[in-house]
């Protein structure tokens, strides 16, 4: 390009600013004294374990020294994402540069002392790690896992209209799964809407130890299938440092000018043709400026600049005095006074205030959230007349609360719904009563809730940019939720790892607000793939999930459609924790009227007396369930024991919260060794039948007294075949369960025998129905509780009512509705 974007004094500037970052850089990945080298290198000045990635480091500072230039003249709401977040130096570099690391941790002095701090505390402990972390003022992106960077940058603009998110991409991370498929991201980018993302893709040629593809392929196949996915890529090349900032200048001015016009257009003339958004690709030698040679080895431009490129240590003496030449070529006498402050003329570049890309209020969410409007869940309960009278299907009910919450957020534009193309399948589809899905592809004839502006984004199949999108939006401040297949949610796996690994970290962290919380709303789960079959089948997200910090993840299963509203409008109001909730979407019964389901909610966990027959004695067996079709499965087990054992003192148990379990001792939802013991005795014997995998209920109770807890939950046998054959196939259907009971509970005599056989036969039957009709067993699909079933003359049914006079003694009432009940957070 012949143009002549910088004037030789302000290029002449920019570059000792890059020099700065640079050597501030290095200072960090080697220095342990001696930070302006105002004497001789000596071997003790140098850390003794050097750790670190100086191969992104100096692409990284001169993106950051320019993208300061347009915000200052442009005045930007920009803020960075690293993409190749092991280039930690980097970001902390500049961080520091520009005054923001000093104001949020004020030991960090801008002089000496401060650079001896700020290099020592460099991946050395009791410090900061290598990579760019919840530590680092700025980021909203954890930078020790590659593939997410540019689905968090889409994130975090989607409702912030003045904003651009500078995502920097390396080519490493380009080649991962979820990055690859987040170009496609700008398809959902509204221009009137949104906000603009500026992908830089950082083209340096290697990874650890090999090439990276994309740097690799001919310049037109490069630029073709960026062109492909719909941007317009501008390419700035080269290593010498003069040609490289005049030509990075004129290009980040062209992809301004692009971003504001195609805003300007949308916005005026209100035109939602899909616009081909500007990207950059910097191709810049890996490890520049950095040594050229080490021990006769090329290094710079090479996969040997990926780590520490120089080793210095009691093996390698003689390389001190090339990390001090190194060091040396930056010139920090020209940079830093005496003093170790960065001259003014160089202050001077950095943009003021909040217009730091450190200090974007974008990055520390919590201080621009504001809470949810939320509509009253009582007026979507479903009315129950008394235990099982009614079915229902729990998530087309939730689907109406979540409609009005985005109705009544609308204005504010800081609730959406994410998903992979499952929610009107997962039954949440009333929301486009009151919204769309956002699109800003082509549309064709049938296509339905399509629009350039939409609430719901759902509209990709990827887990990956789903979580991705969701995560940048929590991190910017705004609240949303994922509804996925339960068993699909493990490809994001390590993705929610990370995000609750941030939220831990940023807890400990006086000056990160908390974030709101990030909501799982699991549906389509294990038990209800009768149809897709066993590839369906997987609930192993909640052993996943539990072994995260106990201050971070929440994780309800409840069991019908009153208590799914009352947990889910506890989860949107929440802060800075993981909420799953794992929830059904076919008709089943319904046990609880709202009031009791509000205070069942708030316990998290409770004997359900209308269910039980062991009042005013112990019982001789406790019957535990946690999760939609268990609770169905332990109901009827106990109502074919009640009825043909009624001597048989049951006591019934359901679990919402399923960290009830643990000792208070390891999760603050923790039951005391009293409170458990309570419910479920020291020493009898109880049959628990659970959503997951059994031995997860072991797990979270292995210390408790009772040892005498027989688990039943998914197994690993499923195919598609019938509802009800799959809780036979895992052992979780009423009639093995009332063989468990029966084969546990002691002195049951010719009764118990005759009962055990009986069930054996009924499973007999079972087998021999599906196979032959296709579908279970009229006495199965019909089933209700306590229907034609009697205790000692009485009807189940009758003796089944909820005690109004203990729900209005726990909690009181306010126009009927029980309300005010403080649940633990």
């Amino acid at each position: 390009m012949k143009t002549k974007t910088l004037t030789p004094e302000l290029l002449h500037k920019m570059d000792a600013y890059w020099r700065a970052a640079n050597y501030l850089s290095v200072g960090q990945i080697y220095l342990y004294d001696n930070p302006l080298l105002k004497r001789p290198l000596k071997l003790s000045d140098v850390k003794p374990l050097v750790v670190g990635h100086w191969g992104t480091t100096p692409g990284q500072n001169f993106i950051y020294v320019h993208l300061n230039r347009v915000i200052k003249k442009y005045d930007l709401d920009m803020f960075y994402v690293a993409g190749p977040g092991h280039g930690g130096p980097a970001i902390v570099g500049n961080v520091y540069l520009e005054g923001t690391w000093s104001e949020v941790y004020p030991n960090i002095t801008q002089d000496e002392a401060g650079l001896k701090k700020l290099f020592t505390q460099f991946s050395f402990p009791g410090g900061i790690s290598s990579h760019v972390a919840p530590t680092t003022p700025g980021s909203i992106h954890e930078g020790g896992e590659l593939g997410y960077s540019l689905s968090h940058a889409f994130g975090a603009a989607f409702d912030n209209p003045d904003l651009i998110v500078a995502c920097v991409v390396g080519d490493g991370e380009a080649e991962t799964g979820p990055l690859a498929t987040s170009w496609q991201s700008n398809k959902f980018l509204d221009p009137i809407t949104d906000g603009a993302v500026l992908p830089i893709l950082h083209l340096n040629g290697y990874k650890i130890s090999n090439p990276t593809v994309l740097a690799r392929i001919e310049h037109e196949e490069l630029e073709q299938f960026f062109r492909g996915c719909g941007w317009t890529p501008y390419f700035v090349e080269g290593d010498e440092p003069k040609k490289m900032h005049e030509l990075m200048a004129t290009t980040l001015e062209k992809a301004i000018k692009d971003i504001r016009q195609i805003q300007k257009n949308a916005r005026d003339k209100k035109d939602t043709t899909r616009p081909r958004w500007p990207m950059i690709v910097l191709k810049s030698p890996k490890g520049w400026t950095g040594p050229k040679e080490v021990d006769g080895l090329k290094v710079e431009g090479t996969f040997r600049a990926h780590q520490v490129p120089l080793l210095v240590d009691a093996d390698h003496p003689e390389h001190v005095k090339q990390l001090e030449s190194w060091m040396k070529s930056y010139k920090a006498e020209e940079l830093f006074d005496k003093n170790g402050r960065l001259k003014p003329e160089l202050q001077e570049l950095v943009p003021k205030g909040n217009k730091r890309m450190g200090s974007n209020p974008h990055t520390n969410g919590g201080v621009l959230l504001r809470d949810l409007v939320m509509p009253d869940f009582h007026d979507h309960a479903v009315k129950v007349p008394s235990p099982g009278a009614v079915d229902g299907q729990d998530t087309l009910v939730l689907g109406k609360f979540l409609r009005d919450v985005e109705k009544l957020n609308q204005d504010q534009r800081n609730f959406r719904v994410f998903g992979p193309d499952e929610t009107l399948s997962n039954l949440l589809g009333a929301v486009f009563e009151v919204t769309n899905r956002q699109w800003d592809a082509q549309k064709v004839k049938n296509d339905e809730f399509l629009a350039p502006a939409g609430r719901v984004l759902d509209s990709m199949l990827s887990e990956h940019q789903c979580e991705g999108w969701l995560e940048g939006y929590l991190l910017t401040g705004r609240h949303g939720l994922f509804n996925s297949y339960e068993a699909f949610i493990r490809i994001v796996d390590s993705m929610f790892s990370q995000h609750a690994k941030w939220l831990k970290v940023t807890l400990e962290l006086p000056w990160r607000r908390k974030i709101a919380s990030l909501n799982y709303l699991l549906a389509s789960h294990v038990w209800q793939q009768d149809h897709n079959g066993f590839t369906h089948q997987d609930p192993g997200f909640l052993d996943h999930v539990i072994n995260k910090k106990a201050d971070i993840v929440r994780v309800y299963l409840p069991p019908d459609a009153n208590c799914l509203l009352s947990v889910f409008d506890h989860c949107l109001r929440s802060r800075h924790y993981v909420n799953v909730v794992v929830a059904g979407k076919h008709p089943l019964p319904q046990w609880l009227s709202m009031d009791a389901a509000v205070v069942h909610c708030t316990e998290g966990i409770g004997i359900w007396q209308w269910a039980s027959n062991d009042q005013g004695s112990e019982p001789d067996v406790v019957m535990a369930c946690c999760g939609d079709t268990p609770t169905l499965e332990i109901l009827a087990a106990v109502s074919i024991l009640r009825q043909h054992l009624p001597d048989l003192k049951i006591r019934v148990i359901n679990v919402v919260d399923l960290m009830k379990l643990q000792p208070k001792t390891e999760h603050p939802h923790g039951l005391s060794e009293t409170d458990y013991d309570s419910l479920f005795t020291k020493d009898k014997h109880i049959i628990f039948g659970f959503h997951g995998y059994p031995w997860l209920v072991h797990r979270l109770t292995y210390r408790r007294t009772n040892r005498n807890l027989h688990v039943r939950g998914y197994k690993e046998e499923g195919t598609i075949t019938t509802a009800f054959d799959m809780r036979v196939q895992n052992d979780l259907d009423r009639f093995h369960l009332v063989q468990d009971v029966v084969d546990r509970v002691p002195n049951l005599g010719s009764q118990g025998a005759y009962l055990k056989q009986q069930m054996q036969d009924k499973l007999i039957e079972h087998k021999r129905y599906i196979d032959k009709h296709g579908q279970d067993l009229p006495e199965i699909r019909n089933w209700k509780w306590g229907q034609g079933e009697t205790q000692n003359g009485k009807p189940l049914a009758e003796k089944s009512r909820v005690p109004e006079l203990k729900l209005r003694r726990i909690s009181g009432s306010k126009n009927g509705k029980l309300n005010g009940l403080k649940r633990t957070q």
